[in-house]
């Protein structure tokens, strides 16, 4: 095979003469010879090489080229065959039939397959504007796929990003609530043993009486960092999803005087779940609870958790007054977007619906028996530091 040299991209000047790099597909010399007369009449100056069979038009395509053109008939070949080749390479190259053999349904076809133009050898004073207006196109489609790769590229990193945070957002969250379990639970806890001994042993009525005022507060405070620990990091959790996400419920109906039922089916055996899911599952129903909370103004909501052929699913639905296409499309509506980062994670899906009569938000993630995924593995605390259930605290 004749070796072309390197191509060199030269800026495109008004009038000047365009040096492309050509592979010709044509089995006649003589059309070969006129095809490249019409380019230099059109000031166009081609490095062109002259194939006629399938091996070597193969060969030939692991180089750089301007523009493609091609007869439509071939010894043992074809141009609709050398079309298809190009396309399956993935380059983006221009591709012209030049023939005379070529019917009006046939052009349409090859158009529509991908084609930049069809021409007839009789009428070769079309070449050359056919040429650059394919060449122009294809610049321009390179740059397009250019730009996607880009943003594919940098939404990949962003995403890398997001689940980075999120992994040291969780580690940190654990670390907080260790903290507040083995320093202020447990000064707290000695606090109020203290006081209730004093409140049993005061002589003086007045000192009793501070002292269980003192104790009141003190419990009070232990429910407080109760509660904070559990939103930090839900010990329950090692109780399993299904008893986490009744806590949660019956702690939202109590906290909010909004009617919540909860309700699963077919979930079992989460150890056996790929790590992060039941906390994504925790997560985005605590999520959707705070959202019903500020903004919903419904009455009742209802929690359900399947497990059913190989999927999780979790749907929190209430009768509020739903989510406009305005709360939406808010910039600053990162609570939802969150959701849809973490279930990203794990390898699932959000879907949200919304309207007149509430809004449901549904969870997806597909479970493999055995499988794990990495991404959590850093915010699972080792399992002789794991916390225990905070609400053991202050038993006096």
């Amino acid at each position: 095979m004749i070796q072309m040299p390197p191509h060199r991209s030269l800026p495109v000047l008004s009038g000047a003469t365009r040096h492309l790099r050509v592979l010709h597909l044509e089995h006649s010399q003589i059309d070969h010879r006129l095809t490249l007369a019409h380019l230099r009449h059109g000031r166009v100056e081609a490095q062109a090489l002259r194939l006629e069979s399938k091996a070597a038009f193969l060969r030939a395509l692991a180089q750089d080229w301007d523009v493609v053109l091609s007869d439509y008939v071939l010894p043992g070949f074809s141009g609709m065959q050398a079309l298809e080749l190009l396309k399956a390479s993935g380059k983006l190259i221009p591709f012209i039939l030049i023939s005379n053999e070529i019917g009006e349904d046939e052009a349409v076809a090859a158009m529509r397959n991908g084609a930049s133009d069809c021409l007839l050898k009789s009428n070769l004073d079309r070449l050359v504007p056919a040429l650059l207006r394919a060449i122009e196109a294809a610049e321009t489609q390179r740059a397009r796929r250019h730009a996607d790769e880009e943003l594919a590229r940098s939404q990949q990193r962003l995403r890398e990003l997001a689940h980075h945070l999120q992994i040291n957002v969780e580690a940190e969250r654990v670390a907080i609530a260790r903290e507040i379990h083995d320093d202020v639970g447990g000064s707290l806890t000695a606090v109020k043993f203290d006081l209730a001994w004093i409140a049993r042993h005061a002589n003086i009525p007045v000192v009793a009486e501070r002292a269980l005022q003192a104790l009141e507060t003190v419990t009070q405070a232990i429910e407080a960092s109760q509660r904070i620990m559990h939103n930090l990091r839900p010990a329950i959790l090692e109780q399993g999803l299904v008893a986490a996400l009744q806590w949660m419920t019956q702690r939202f109906e109590k906290r909010n005087g909004i009617a919540t039922h909860f309700s699963s089916f077919g979930v079992v055996d989460t150890q056996r779940w790929p790590a992060g899911v039941a906390l994504t599952a925790y997560r985005t129903a605590q999520e959707a609870l705070t959202n019903v909370s500020k903004h919903a103004q419904a009455s009742r909501v209802e929690v359900g958790l399947t497990a059913a052929r190989g999927v999780l699913s979790l749907e929190v639905s209430d009768n509020g007054r739903g989510l406009s296409q305005q709360d939406l499309a808010k910039d600053r509506s990162y609570g939802i977007r969150g959701l849809h980062e973490r279930a990203n994670m794990v390898g699932g899906w959000i879907d949200l619906t919304s309207g007149a009569g509430g809004t449901t938000l549904i969870l997806s993630v597909p479970l493999r028996p055995g499988g794990r995924n990495q991404t959590f593995e850093a915010s699972r605390p080792p399992a002789d530091t794991q916390l225990n259930d905070p609400t053991a605290w202050g038993n006096v």
